[in-house]
């Protein structure tokens, strides 16, 4: 990109402090030269985009505040990718996911891989649970394949991301979706039992006519970007009902008199996995983020 092109950009986007040009999915105007190498003149401007935290970045803002790190841009599809074990199965994760894919306004979908290894059937628990909330959850087994077909029924036709810890399988998934793929395969640490890295770059990838994957490199921890702690629960599609029959407006449902959240967790109408993991996000969020 021409270097004024990227002045002209941070001056416009300078409130927003937004770290990504350009990025995976992106439209963009360009010109091609003659050795093949081009020159992007325009960002045609994004239907969504999936974004977290980035790591902070010494000097790229005020006080140390976290960026926004962009992953994907243009995305109808987020499969939220999770394994029974090794790595073990970890709901908080797999919840800030689905937060930072709510508030981009995707289609969540969940995959747990590695189903072979849930040997106490813990994951149909869990199945449950997030089906009762309106995603569509696959069991998968990536060395046999199981599972596969039903998830390259839903990609067909839009363009998907698949995200996930690091470990989790992701790779393996894609391979079977697509054999051509040949993606690198990591193992977990015995010593952690949490992934290795193995994709380090996002890339969109071309499976069929109009149907596109987006890989992405795994994750150790997320937080989603831009959230104010009374707007939390409106990602949370089991405490987002009773929210608006809260006393107050502003409410976190934390702490407050005469929240409907904290009524309905007590009358056991709130999972209680669910609404920990809710607090447990609501503490992350930082009071003086610049808007």
């Amino acid at each position: 990109m021409p270097g004024k092109f990227k002045k002209e950009f941070h001056l416009k986007k300078n409130k927003q402090y937004n770290l990504d040009i350009v990025t995976v999915g992106d439209y963009v105007e360009f010109t091609l030269n003659q050795d093949k190498s081009g020159v992007i003149l325009e960002v045609i401007n994004r239907k969504n985009y999936l974004s977290r935290k980035a790591p902070s970045i010494k000097g790229a803002g005020f006080r140390g505040e976290r960026l926004e790190q962009i992953v994907a841009a243009n995305i109808e599809k987020l499969f939220i990718v999770c394994s029974a074990d090794n790595p073990r199965f970890n709901n908080r994760l797999l919840d800030r996911i689905i937060v930072a894919g709510e508030s981009a306004n995707l289609q969540l979908h969940i995959i747990v891989n590695k189903i072979d290894l849930d040997f106490t059937d813990e994951m149909s628990y869990w199945k449950v649970v997030y089906e009762n909330l309106g995603y569509r959850v696959y069991f998968t087994d990536a060395r046999t394949g199981k599972g596969i077909e039903a998830i390259k029924e839903d990609m067909q036709g839009v363009t998907s991301v698949f995200w996930g810890a690091s470990g989790v399988g992701k790779s393996s998934i894609l391979n079977c979706i697509d054999s051509r793929l040949n993606l690198k395969i990591g193992d977990t640490s015995a010593k952690t039992n949490k992934g290795t890295h193995t994709t380090v770059t996002t890339l969109l990838i071309p499976v069929s006519e109009n149907t596109f994957l987006i890989d992405t490199p795994g994750i150790r921890e997320i937080e989603p970007y831009g959230l104010k702690k009374e707007d939390l629960h409106h990602y949370f599609r089991d405490l987002s009902p009773y929210a608006f029959e809260c006393r107050f407006n502003t409410c976190t449902h934390h702490h407050e008199p005469g929240c409907a959240v904290i009524e309905a967790f007590e009358n056991e109408k709130v999972n209680p996995f669910r609404y920990e993991s809710y607090l447990n996000m609501l503490e992350t969020i930082e009071d003086d983020m610049l808007f």
